[in-house]
């Protein structure tokens, strides 16, 4: 069992910069895949970046070198950086464990607007 936290979304203006942080529970967390989803008003939830457990990343092409994905294994913790943020990047932004098992977080709001 994998309990997900994320944090530091919030209010941006466009060009600005967040960095959102999960925290996850257990002692396991470095053998899960993890990943960014996230889901705007309308509109289905979608991969925006995934990290395995060796360290490989991939991206959404709408934010291939804006955002980077990240993870500390001692701190338990994947980070999602995110730079240029445009309009478009507001949505509800999710944490993803996967390990044969999806886990999720509570999700966290970021909104890009002047």
């Amino acid at each position: 069992q994998v309990q997900l936290v994320e944090s530091g979304g919030g209010l941006v203006q466009p060009g600005g910069s967040l960095r959102l942080s999960c925290a996850a529970s257990g002692s396991r967390f470095s053998i899960y895949n993890m990943g960014w989803y996230r889901q705007a008003p309308g509109k289905q939830r979608e991969l925006v970046a995934h990290i395995t457990a060796g360290g490989s990343t991939n991206y959404v092409d709408s934010v291939e070198g804006r955002f980077t994905i990240s993870r500390d294994n001692a701190k338990n913790t994947v980070y999602l950086q995110m730079n240029s943020l445009k309009p478009e990047d507001t949505a509800v932004y999710y944490c993803n464990a996967r390990q044969f098992v999806d886990y999720w977080g509570q999700g966290t709001q970021v909104t890009v607007s002047s």
